[in-house]
C-alpha cells in the first residue's frame, strides 16, 4: 500500500509547477488524472529536443521535459472550452479529492470551473490554484514564468559573479519549489478535511514561493536593513564557505563554525590562523573575506582536487567536487540512493528517470505508470469513473469534446 492510494487528483495543469506537484502525489500512490487539450496536450510535450519514442500529433516524439514531470499519471483529453467538456470536468471533480490547476487567475471562473463553482457542487473537494502571482493583489492577472519570477523576486540579483551580470539559476527552481509547496499544502488540506469534512481553496503563487525561498537572505535584509550583495559562490554569513580552485579543478568547502575553522587550519598547516585577529572568529573572517579567500586559493592551487578532498574529509569537514551532470548520475551515492530509475514507455522503450527524493520505510514511492501518451486513458477514465458507454465516448470524440 502507498500512503495516498485512496486519493484521486484531477490535474488541469501544464508546464512545470503544477505537473511537478501532481507527480509528487502520484509517486506516493495518488490516482492522477491529467487533463490535456485534444490534439496538443501539455505544451511541454513539444519542449525539445531531445525527444524519444514515436512521432504523434505535432510532435516528433515525447520530449524529455514532459517525461521529467509526468510519470504516475493517466492522460485524458478534454476540450474545456466546450460546454460538454466543462460538464466532464465538473463530474470528474465529483469523484476526485483534489483539483489542481495553473490557469491564469480568473480563466476557469469564466468557464464555470472556478473554486466557488466547484465548491458549491462538491464541498469536500480541495481546489489548489497555482499561478504566477496568486489570486489577489495588483499582479493577480499577470502570467508567471520561472525566469520572470527569478528576476522580479530578487533571486537573479544575488546570483552570479560578483562583478558580472545577474544570473538565472540553472534549473527552474521557482516552478519546482512552488510545486513542492503546493503538494505540502494539499496534504495539509487533506488532513484538515479528515477533521472538518470540508475541502478548501489552496492558493499557491510562484511569487510567494520565491520570497519564501529567500529565507536567510531575506532575514538578513529584514533584520539588518542592508540590501544583500551578489557574492558569486560565497556565503553572506559564513567564511570560508565557497568554491575554490585546486590544481586540476574546482571544489566547494563549507566551514560553518569556529571549531571547523580550527580543523581547516590544521589541514592547511596554518595553526597560527586560529588566533590571528583577522581570521580567528567567523565575524573576523567575514570582515576580511577577500584577504582570506586569496590566501586559501593560493594554497589550494598547489594540489589536485582529490588530494584536498581526501584530507578535508578525513578531518570531518564538509566539502565536495563540483561535478558535471554526467558525473552526478555516475556518482556512487546516487547509485546507492537509487536516484536513477527506469520505466518502460509504450513507444520509447526503457526511459531513465530521476529517483524519489522521499524514502518511506513502510509505504515507499514507486513508479506504477510511465509518463502517459496524449489521451492514452481518455476512454478508460470516462467509462470507469463516469459510466460513459463506448457509444458516448465515440460521440464526444466525433464532436471534438475529447
Amino acid at each position: 500500500m502507498q500512503p495516498l492510494h485512496n486519493i484521486r487528483i484531477l490535474d488541469i495543469t501544464r508546464a512545470l509547477a503544477g505537473p511537478y506537484c501532481t507527480m509528487m502525489l502520484g509517486d506516493l500512490g495518488a490516482d492522477v488524472l491529467k487533463v490535456e487539450r485534444p490534439g496538443v496536450g501539455d505544451e511541454t510535450r513539444g519542449w525539445g529536443p531531445p525527444f524519444v519514442g514515436k512521432p504523434y500529433g505535432p510532435y516528433p516524439g515525447e520530449s524529455a521535459y514532459f517525461i521529467a514531470a509526468n510519470r504516475n499519471k493517466r492522460s485524458l483529453t478534454v476540450n474545456i472550452q466546450s460546454a460538454e467538456g466543462q460538464e466532464i470536468i465538473r463530474k470528474l471533480a465529483g469523484v476526485a479529492d483534489v483539483l489542481v490547476e495553473n490557469y491564469r487567475t480568473g480563466d476557469l471562473d469564466r468557464l464555470g470551473l472556478g473554486y466557488e463553482d466547484l465548491h458549491r457542487l462538491h464541498p469536500r473537494l480541495i481546489y489548489c490554484s497555482v499561478s504566477g502571482y496568486g489570486r489577489t493583489g495588483p499582479y493577480a492577472n499577470r502570467p508567471g514564468y520561472d525566469a520572470v519570477l527569478q528576476a522580479e523576486g530578487g533571486m537573479m540579483s544575488i546570483t552570479g559573479p560578483v562583478e558580472g551580470p545577474p544570473s538565472r539559476v540553472g534549473i527552474p527552481i521557482i516552478d519546482i519549489t512552488s510545486g513542492m509547496f503546493a503538494a505540502t499544502a494539499i496534504l495539509a488540506a487533506l488532513h484538515a478535511r479528515d477533521v472538518t469534512g470540508e475541502g478548501q481553496l489552496v492558493d499557491i503563487s510562484l511569487f510567494d514561493s520565491h520570497l519564501a525561498l529567500l529565507t536567510n537572505v531575506a532575514s538578513n535584509y529584514l533584520v539588518g536593513g542592508k540590501p544583500p550583495l551578489r557574492l558569486g559562490n560565497a556565503h553572506p554569513n559564513l567564511v570560508p564557505y565557497d568554491a575554490f580552485s585546486a590544481r586540476d579543478g574546482w571544489f566547494v568547502l563549507g566551514v560553518a563554525n569556529d571549531k571547523q575553522w580550527g580543523l581547516l587550519c590544521d589541514v592547511l598547516a596554518r595553526p597560527e590562523w586560529k588566533t590571528d585577529e583577522r581570521f580567528a572568529a567567523n565575524r573576523d573572517r567575514v570582515a576580511n573575506r577577500e584577504e582570506l579567500s586569496a590566501e586559501l586559493n593560493a594554497i589550494f592551487s598547489q594540489q589536485d582536487v582529490d588530494d584536498w578532498l581526501a584530507d578535508l574529509v578525513k578531518a570531518g569537514l564538509p566539502c565536495g567536487r563540483i561535478n558535471s551532470i554526467p558525473e552526478v548520475f555516475s556518482h556512487p551515492q546516487a547509485d546507492a540512493r537509487e536516484m536513477t530509475l527506469e520505466s518502460e514507455h509504450p513507444t520509447a522503450g526503457t526511459v531513465r528517470l530521476t529517483g524519489f527524493p522521499y524514502k518511506l520505510s513502510q509505504t515507499p514511492a514507486e513508479i506504477h505508470r510511465p509518463p502517459p501518451r496524449l489521451g492514452e486513458h481518455t476512454e478508460e477514465v470516462l467509462t470507469s469513473l463516469l459510466d460513459h458507454s463506448p457509444e458516448d465516448v465515440a460521440s464526444l470524440r466525433g464532436k471534438g469534446v475529447i
